[in-house]
């Protein structure tokens, strides 16, 4: 079937149902755009630019964070030791 004849089709079907019929299309558009394959996912990641790592050395989470923490707590310091 040609989409001309899918449109010659359309134009038989009365008001509500053509509205009822672009409601349907416009789902099925939405779903066809959210799944996306393994190659089209992949791609996105690689046309991003690439993170720089904050303490990529630091291999345990829990380690990371305490450094995070010092490095936030020495950046502040300042600020705490002016209001003593």
């Amino acid at each position: 079937m040609t989409v001309a004849e899918i449109l010659e089709q359309a134009k038989a079907l009365t008001p509500e149902e053509r509205n009822e019929l672009i409601e349907q299309l416009v789902i099925l558009e939405t779903e066809a755009k959210a799944w996306k394959n393994t190659a089209e996912i992949i791609a996105e990641f690689e046309d991003k630019l690439p993170i720089e790592l904050v303490d990529s050395h630091i291999v345990d989470p829990v380690e990371w964070m305490e450094a995070q923490r010092q490095k936030e707590a020495d950046r502040l310091k300042p600020y705490w030791d002016e209001s003593e």
